[in-house]
């Protein structure tokens, strides 16, 4: 079960809309069940980065966040989705 950490940065708007997208498209890469998401503001990251796998931050975040961080833009502006998502997959198969 990877665990990952989805940040924006009222941890509530944004966050939301990438979760839907990011869960459908591992579901339909058939990851159902084998991750979990969890939301939070930027400004948490850091803190809470050493219980993730990996985190997707749809702003910028600090330099010193302890596991990989992939930019989550694409999820709202749907440009990029696919090469998002080929890094996505990268961090879940490790």
């Amino acid at each position: 079960m990877k665990s990952i950490l989805l940040a924006c940065g009222s941890g509530i708007v944004t966050s939301t809309a990438a979760n839907d997208k990011l869960t459908k498209e591992l579901n339909k890469r058939g990851y159902e069940g084998k991750f979990k998401i969890t939301q939070c503001r930027i400004s948490e990251v850091v803190a809470k980065s050493t219980l993730f796998d990996f985190c997707v931050a749809t702003s910028q975040v600090p330099t010193d966040v302890k596991c990989p961080v992939i930019r989550g833009i694409p999820f709202l502006t749907g440009i990029g989705i696919d090469a998002l998502m080929e890094e996505v997959i990268k961090e879940m198969e490790k």
